[in-house]
């Protein structure tokens, strides 16, 4: 079964970059995983046992460093059949209407 997993990170550290992008550097390198990267999260998608493996070994290892981090995940399950793209764009924000919009 395929799965897609959208992780957020957050050192608690000043120097907040290395961590981070060592973290989606050690994902990478996990055989059958695609990786997909937007200014707010990382996307990873592959089947369940090879991305959880690699999700459990790497999220370990960023909590043996000495700096504490903090991960959101969010994991989409029944076939996450979407391709990944490094460069995929965020969607559009929907405009919101209020009800006196809407009458007109």
């Amino acid at each position: 079964m395929n799965i897609a997993v959208d992780i957020s990170l957050y050192p608690l550290t000043t120097a907040y970059i290395p961590p981070i992008k060592a973290f989606i550097e050690r994902i990478a390198r996990h055989s059958g995983i695609a990786v997909g990267r937007n200014d707010l999260s990382t996307q990873i998608q592959g089947e369940f046992v090879a991305v959880m493996t690699a999700l459990q070994r790497e999220i370990a290892r960023s909590f043996k460093s000495a700096d504490r981090a903090v991960f959101v995940l969010k994991i989409i399950g029944g076939g996450a059949g979407r391709r990944l793209s490094a460069r995929r764009r965020p969607p559009r924000p929907r405009r919101l209407r209020t009800p006196a919009a809407r009458a007109r």
